[in-house]
């Protein structure tokens, strides 16, 4: 009677049961058979963020140091208003190591960049999709959302020896042109260009706007004119800050 246990000892012997730690699947190997392996759960990747689209606008809530370059010496400061006593809007043009941003400001003339530590706090953000394009030997303006026209319409220019500066720049204020004169028409958009080549005699300050004006023609001292109904899409749609592109 012996004989057969040990048969049945030597059989069980020839299986084993492989039970993995989870308990809802278990493997079963013959003798000999090396192990099957276990898929293990991938975890996907996670998506890359997509990278904000449209032109980055910093609006200045409280005092803000403008800087020669990133880490350099302090040029000015800026107020959470402008001179005209419109929010500090200010147009991105370039960003560095994550931190320091590089605006535009009438206060250093055309031309020169300023920045901005954004660590040091005092800023806001916001984007636009917007940008205006204004073509002086054309004499023609046109409003884009990213590549998609919003508006074309012609425009006025600088004379010879008072002509438009060019260059990129931004709105910075959005003003009623009658609080003002009513040669300026129903509304002022300021830019932050300067005009260097004053006429002689002239008193009326350097900055350089869109105003209204006559059109189609090298008639201004400097400023760009545009007529009434464009001058009034331009201050529903554009916000401050947003860049504007003045190219001969």
């Amino acid at each position: 009677m012996a004989r057969p246990t040990l048969v049945v000892i030597a059989l069980a012997a020839l299986s084993l049961t492989f039970v993995p730690r989870s308990p809802a699947r278990a493997v079963v190997v013959s003798a000999g058979q090396a192990p099957a392996r276990v898929a293990h759960a991938v975890k996907p990747r996670p998506k890359p963020k997509p990278r904000p689209s449209g032109h980055l606008i910093a609006y200045v809530r409280s005092d803000v140091a403008l800087h020669a370059r990133p880490g350099g010496r302090v040029l000015e400061r800026l107020s959470a208003r402008t001179t005209f006593g419109s929010p500090q809007a200010l147009s991105v043009v370039r960003e560095r190591s994550g931190r320091w941003l590089a605006v535009s400001t009438p206060e250093l003339g055309n031309g020169r960049l300023a920045w901005v530590d954004a660590r040091a706090g005092g800023l806001r953000y916001a984007r636009t999709r917007l940008e205006l394009d204004v073509d002086l030997s054309q004499r023609l303006a046109t409003l884009r959302s990213g590549s998609r026209v919003l508006r074309r319409f012609a425009v006025g220019v600088g004379r010879p020896g008072s002509p438009t500066p060019t260059g990129r720049f931004s709105v910075t204020d959005k003003l009623s042109g009658p609080a003002y004169s009513a040669y300026y028409g129903c509304c002022i958009l300021a830019l932050s260009a300067t005009q260097p080549n004053l006429p002689a005699g002239w008193s009326g300050g350097n900055r350089i706007a869109i105003h209204g004006g006559p059109t189609g023609g090298a008639v201004s001292a400097g400023c760009i004119h545009a007529g009434d109904a464009d001058l009034r899409e331009l201050m529903r749609l554009v916000p401050l800050g947003t860049p504007v592109l003045i190219r001969g």
